[in-house]
Order: structure tokens, then C-alpha cells, then sequence
């Protein structure tokens, strides 16, 4: 199971301390990641995810599923763009807790001039976490996925 998290902010530097702050988080065992981004869009509108250099999932697929992921929930282009699959993979997330509700917020959350961090957490020591994220401040948004549900969304990937 994971835990997909998206804390949105105001103020892109703050997103990007948040963004270091997960990152010493991992390397300190407090959340163990398949995947990490910060989303930044421009006052024109524009689209900007930066990730870690270095893989963090345990292998391609899940890198490629947290791809799909920020792709389908920041229309990124270029990330969505799968031909007639698309559609599949949307019907997909709509089971695995990623339905429209939670893709919504996500797009009121984020508008231009704002950030979000999006984690996707395979463990997670709550209290830990949320101490050390408190300082940032940030709207959380968060939800779950079940390994199957991960390893349908890989299978249809490899599909692609």
C-alpha cells in the first residue's frame, strides 16, 4: 500500500523546503518513498516538476507509475500523452482511490504562482512526519493505494 500525499503551497520557495525536508526525512528512515516531485506553475499558467536525480522507486515501473501520476494530475504535457490508453489508465486511478474527487481538489489547490509536493510513501512514521513537515504549513491532501492497484497500473504501462 501507499500513501499518496500532496501538500500544496502558496509560495514556491516554501514548497522547495518542503521539498528538502523529505528528502532528509527518507534519508533519516522517516518515510520510505516510490516517489517525490515538486510542482511549481508559473503565473502563466506553465507546468514545472522537478524530482530527485536519482530513482527513488524500487524499480522502473513504479517511477513510471508516479510519472502517470503527476501527469494525470497536473496535466503535464507530454507525461499523458499514451495514445488510446489513456482512457484506461484514468478508469484505472478512478478505483484506486486517485477518482475525480481527489484529482479536483488537487487542481483548486494548485493554481498559477503556487507549488505543491507530492510524496508517494510506501512507509510513513505519522508523528514524525507531520512534526517535521509543520513548520512549512501547506494544504494536505491525501489518499491511498493498494499494491494491486499498483501493479495494474505497472502491467498497463508496460502495455503502452
Amino acid at each position: 500500500m501507499s500513501d499518496l500525499i500532496v501538500i500544496g503551497y502558496e509560495n514556491p520557495d516554501t514548497a522547495q523546503q518542503a521539498y528538502e525536508q523529505v528528502q532528509r526525512l527518507q534519508r533519516e528512515f522517516i518515510v520510505g518513498l516510490r516517489g517525490l516531485a515538486v510542482v511549481n506553475v508559473d503565473h502563466e499558467g506553465k507546468t514545472h516538476v522537478d524530482t530527485p536525480q536519482r530513482i527513488i522507486g524500487p524499480s522502473a515501473a513504479a517511477g513510471a507509475t508516479f510519472g502517470l501520476l503527476i501527469g494525470l494530475l497536473f496535466l503535464v504535457p507530454g507525461m499523458v500523452l499514451l495514445g488510446g490508453t489513456i482512457g484506461a489508465l484514468i478508469g484505472k486511478f478512478n478505483k484506486s482511490g486517485i477518482d475525480k474527487d481527489f484529482r479536483e481538489r488537487v487542481a483548486h489547490l494548485i493554481e498559477p504562482g503556487h507549488s505543491a509536493v507530492v510524496i508517494m510513501a510506501t512507509k510513513i512514521t505519522d508523528d514524525k512526519f507531520a512534526s517535521a513537515m509543520q513548520p512549512f504549513g501547506g494544504t494536505v491532501l491525501k489518499t491511498s493505494m493498494s499494491e494491486s492497484d499498483e501493479r495494474e497500473l505497472a502491467t498497463e504501462l508496460a502495455g503502452a
